[in-house]
């Protein structure tokens, strides 16, 4: 199968190329599109064959459930049996945006989807690209990341090929996501909402708007049936094994020195992920191919969006163990946090 990369720099002009892509997904095809988040793999999220594919595709297994992307609020209403009052407050404050929405599904949603759950995470993406071509489409569509299952998800369509080439037929490239982390999904069947998933939404916004969350136990390395994508499997890892280093900022550039000496020290080669302040410490110890600069500490928008890029890169250099910086698990410090603690299989280290 050839692979096609169509990029979109404007919706109402490239209509067709639009409407090609839904009637490919209406038709039961693959099609991978970009969102705010990282870029999705969809499929016609009424046909259960087609989302088959996603899960062929991914190498996905058959019990992580898949998010349906909507374009507006009416299409919420085709696949939610119940809209709560706080999923109805969700709704108004934050979508469209990096909001995912947990409710009671309806019957006409294929059980492939939700994993066999009574829920479905609904999502109405603040991309223009993502709404259009769900609009053309005229279904809702099922998508989870566009890449190969437990990879980091991919936030540029240059690396949606690296991982779908061969495998589906079309992406539309809409150019790099602006968050860089999927969405914080929440669980709104019951009482009180509940964080499955943290994303750019934070818990601190959330807060602001229904009065308190809680966190999913999950989210902290719990065994749980999964309830949302993410939540079973070893995400985002890149292929060596990755260490965070977690603590006081200002003692995070004396602390990599130790751990890179005493691994290199071993016969590694290492790879650092960190801050731009251990990044610049480190230039007499690690190789710049080796070195991988997230940004500034502090600047948390920035080290989302360049997070996945940077652990997909370390695939193409000879490092064979790698070291991260972890951060305060506040704001968006908690989507990130997440993201690395999935990544290195909870592996890190107290400075």
């Amino acid at each position: 199968m050839e692979t096609e990369i169509v990029r979109i720099t404007d919706v109402k002009a490239q209509a067709g190329d639009i409407a090609r892509a839904g009637k490919l997904l209406r038709g039961g095809g693959l099609v991978a599109f970009p969102t705010e988040t990282v870029y999705g793999l969809g499929a016609n999220g009424f046909d259960a064959a087609a989302c088959a594919r996603i899960y062929a595709a991914k190498g996905r297994p058959s019990d992580n459930p898949l998010i349906l992307h909507v374009c507006d609020r009416a299409m919420v209403d085709e696949v939610a049996a119940e809209v709560t009052p706080m999923a109805e407050r969700l709704l108004a404050a934050f979508c469209p945006g990096p909001l995912t929405l947990i409710m009671r599904r309806r019957e006409v949603v294929p059980d492939r989807i939700t994993g066999g759950l009574a829920t479905v995470g609904v999502r109405m993406p603040e991309s223009v690209v993502a709404r259009a071509l769900i609009r053309a489409a005229g279904v809702p569509v099922a998508a989870p990341s566009a890449n190969v299952s437990g990879r980091p998800s991919p936030t540029t369509a240059a690396s949606v090929y690296r991982d779908m080439q061969g495998r589906i037929p079309l992406i539309l490239d809409g150019g790099p996501c602006r968050f860089g982390v999927e969405s914080t999904i929440v669980d709104c069947t019951g009482p009180v909402a509940v964080i499955l998933r943290p994303g750019a939404i934070t818990r601190e916004m959330l807060t602001e708007v229904l009065g308190g969350v809680k966190l999913d136990p999950a989210l902290v390395g719990a065994k749980v049936v999964p309830r949302a994508p993410g939540m079973k499997y070893k995400h985002y890892a890149p292929n060596a094994p990755l260490t965070l280093l977690e603590g006081d900022p200002t003692k995070m550039v004396p602390a990599f020195r130790r751990q890179v000496r005493q691994l290199q020290a071993a016969g590694h080669r290492v790879g650092v992920l960190a801050s731009h302040e251990v990044v610049m410490a480190l230039q007499d110890l690690v190789p710049s191919p080796l070195l991988a600069d997230y940004g500034a500490q502090g600047d948390l928008l920035t080290i989302a969006s360049r997070l996945y890029e940077q652990l997909i890169a370390f695939n193409d250099t000879d490092a064979d163990v790698l070291l991260g910086e972890g951060m305060a698990d506040t704001g968006l410090g908690l989507a990130i946090m997440n993201r690395l603690h999935k990544a290195s299989g909870f592996h890190s280290l107290q400075i």
